[in-house]
């Protein structure tokens, strides 16, 4: 083990490049040969892939709390949570935007394949930036604060219904791709693209993957900075986002049909977001530039009270939900996208 925990320390740059490489290899292994054929994932299929995913969550965490830093093993712990718990909201709107455009549910294993793979390079350019921000501009940590406690009271006071008037042609990747690509409205057997008369022409799956891919890189500018306010160990940062990114598209499969039952989770993830935005102006009282300006260090917030205090406020959230259920409103309906023609 102290083999083991001397090599985590010393060659974190080579454990990553290995993590993202043999996580790339399994999902090309999981759509290429595991799943080759497009199909419909049942409730069943789906549970279990969440608990193998959960599983080797948490066996990656019981590595780092006996091989690396106890805890940075909680802080990743916290960070994992806070990201699947976020990634509620995400699904949420994945399920609007395949509504809108009437996918067929055959193709959505392959759409959120593309789209977890986009949001796990996406992921490893934010939390490098920032891990190089905040190395050379230690105030940038002011600007994630007072970001995550904007963020957490604008989620608060927002109505319930702000994301149930989400259309997804209002969006700007949607307007640009439709002015300079050229679209197919058939169905093309769960393809993206097919050349005609010597033009390139895309499909609403395309389209869907561009969307869904453009709506994660916003989720990621609330959960980048969240992991930041808990950890500033990018092993850490980039290993617990990277399994709940990969335990979203099980976790999708799961909810899709009971998503409106937890109403109130996205109130308790914005308590979720003031509270480690507040933690991180605690912490930065600690920053060699608060000292030499201000002169004092406030406490910090313990690592195994921030999981409690972050693990109660969602589990509340949830109870409450369903302790006082929402009541249902007559509204209108989903906007939904033309029907595709048939091939």
């Amino acid at each position: 083990m102290v083999l083991l925990d001397t090599f985590l320390h010393q060659h974190q740059g080579l454990v990553l490049l290995i993590f993202g490489i043999v996580l790339i290899g399994a999902m090309i292994l999981d759509l290429g040969v595991l799943n080759k054929s497009d199909h419909v994932v049942s409730f069943k299929s789906a549970l279990y892939q969440s608990l193998f995913w959960i599983t080797l969550s948490m066996g990656f965490f019981v590595l780092l709390y006996t091989s690396y830093d106890q805890e940075e093993s909680v802080n990743y712990l916290t960070a994992y949570v806070t990201e699947y718990a976020l990634s509620v909201d995400n699904i949420f709107v994945i399920i609007l935007i395949l509504r809108y455009f009437r996918v067929d549910e055959k193709y959505y294993h392959k759409i959120l394949f593309w789209g977890i793979l986009g949001a796990i390079i996406m992921r490893a350019i934010f939390i490098f930036v920032g891990e190089y921000l905040i190395h050379q501009f230690e105030w940038i940590l002011y600007v994630f604060g007072l970001f995550l406690l904007f963020t957490g009271f604008k989620l608060l006071f927002q109505g319930d219904g702000d994301d149930e008037d989400f259309n997804p042609e209002n969006q700007p990747v949607i307007k640009f791709a439709r002015r300079y690509l050229n679209f197919t409205n058939q169905e093309l057997g769960g393809k993206f693209f097919v050349r005609k008369m010597g033009k390139l022409f895309f499909t609403r799956l395309f389209l869907v993957v561009l969307l869904i891919e453009s709506t994660d890189l916003i989720f990621a500018v609330d959960s980048i900075p969240a992991a930041f306010g808990i950890t500033k160990d990018p092993f850490v940062l980039y290993t617990s986002n990277i399994f709940a990114v990969l335990g979203l598209r099980a976790m999708f499969f799961m909810l899709s049909g009971i998503l409106d039952k937890f109403h109130l989770l996205s109130r308790g993830l914005s308590f979720v977001l003031i509270f480690i935005g507040a933690k991180m102006m605690l912490e930065i009282t600690h920053t060699d530039f608060f000292r030499s300006t201000i002169g004092f260090e406030l406490p910090k917030v313990p690592a195994p009270l921030s999981l409690s205090i972050v693990v109660s406020i969602l589990a509340l959230s949830i109870v409450f939900s369903l302790i006082w259920p929402k009541k249902e409103e007559e509204g209108q309906p989903l906007p939904e996208g033309p029907a595709p023609d048939k091939a």
